[in-house]
């Protein structure tokens, strides 16, 4: 007990109250008071507000935290949300798949990585990474680099994010070996240059990123960053519910929106809807893709976004560990490397720009993913096909991946 209370008290005391003012941001993206916020039982981190005044110049996590009912995210001593055998039974993923490199893209240092991807490896009976040096390249489960040579500086935050996305691509491909890219800083520069240089790790095809910002006018300029031929990049869609961010309003990126999920007791899917804090909706700036032709009544000449979803809701969270603690975590942090890891499993490694999306859109209206068609973000509502929250649904096995 002293050893968990000592965690606790570290834990709590990194989190810092998001936004200004007292104020923090609620659910569906809008701006509440911290009372209510609470009332809710969602807490959100610091590094998951959105500051639309930095747009084109850093990015925010999409992660949320489900707390107790004083407001705090504080850590328990067992897991808690769905495991990795629950989410992999709603989206018919096996339980072995998975190769090669899956590479998981954050801003700042993890310095917990190594140890809570072990324990949450051990928790749920997934590969271990044996080695003690986290960022040697022999290393066959886990291992960290620097995109900017030097280790960044430590961020709670970020951190975080670090810990739901390494574990939950994990979770989702246990054969794949989990490459985290840590970029110095949160500012755009940085992150781009951390997505160019996952295109060169060996045996990387899927490259997942739990970040984003608002969208700008120069952001065309920036999309040549996820066009390598070798390399799938998924982007979360954000957690303001109907607002649309970038990256995954790029052409050349798979956009990862963000479900609530409900199973029985056995793991298995038994409804999702739309999780009301997804981002979605057409581009401001980016014309419609061709593989988007076939929804081209709908979006009309923009880019629109989803592409595809998994579970975000932080109410039907997953479990994480961070910090020597378990969490609830949500947000389409969640539902990005999710769909990364699913998509790795799925055995076909497809580089280049548009390649998993052709893929993905050649699928819609078929049974081979789940139609999600109740519920909405903003004012984007859930329909039959395909629609801007959910894109052409969710995972029902691998086959349309």
């Amino acid at each position: 007990m002293r050893k968990f209370a000592h965690i606790t008290s570290v834990a709590v005391s990194t989190f810092a109250l998001a936004g200004y003012g007292g104020m923090v941001r609620g659910e569906a993206g809008r701006t509440i008071s911290l009372a209510a916020a609470q009332r809710g039982r969602v807490f959100v981190p610091d590094t998951s507000v959105d500051r639309p005044g930095e747009a084109g110049l850093s990015m925010h996590t999409n992660h949320l935290i489900r707390a107790n009912r004083d407001g705090a995210p504080v850590p328990a001593v067992t897991p808690s949300g769905f495991s990795p055998s629950q989410i992999r039974t709603a989206y018919g993923v096996p339980s072995s798949g998975g190769s090669g490199v899956i590479v998981i893209v954050d801003a700042f240092d993890d310095r917990y990585a190594l140890a809570d991807f072990n324990a949450f490896s051990a928790q749920f009976g997934l590969p271990q990474e044996t080695s003690t040096n986290v960022t040697a390249s022999t290393n066959t489960v886990l291992q960290i680099v620097y995109a900017q040579v030097r280790k960044p500086r430590f961020n709670a935050g970020w951190s975080q994010e670090e810990a739901l996305d390494i574990e939950w691509a994990h979770a989702m491909a246990p054969g794949a070996k989990i490459v985290l890219v840590e970029a110095a800083s949160n500012s755009n520069s940085n992150l781009y240059a951390a997505d160019d240089l996952a295109a060169t790790i060996a045996g990387a095809h899927q490259c997942s990123n739990s970040w984003s910002g608002g969208e700008s006018s120069g952001e065309l300029s920036s999309d040549s960053h996820f066009n390598h031929a070798s390399m799938t990049y998924f982007f979360s869609s954000g957690d303001t519910g109907g607002a649309r961010g970038y990256p995954a309003a790029s052409p050349n990126v798979v956009a990862v929106g963000g479900t609530s999920l409900f199973t029985d007791g056995s793991g298995n899917r038994t409804s999702e809807t739309v999780w009301s804090g997804s981002g979605c909706g057409p581009s401001g700036f980016e014309p419609r893709p061709a593989y988007q032709n076939v929804i081209s009544g709908i979006v009309g000449s923009a880019r629109g976004i989803c592409d595809i979803s998994a579970v975000a809701d932080p109410n039907t969270g997953v479990a994480v560990r961070w910090n020597g603690g378990w969490y609830v975590f949500g947000g389409t942090s969640v539902s990005c490397p999710v769909i990364a890891g699913i998509v790795n499993s799925a055995g076909a490694n497809r580089g280049g720009p548009s390649a998993e999306n052709t893929l993905i859109y050649g699928g819609l209206g078929g049974a081979i993913f789940f139609d999600v068609t109740s519920g909405s973000a903003g004012s984007f509502s859930a329909a039959a096909g395909w629609d801007f929250p959910t894109g052409v649904g969710s995972p029902k096995g691998t086959a349309g991946l």
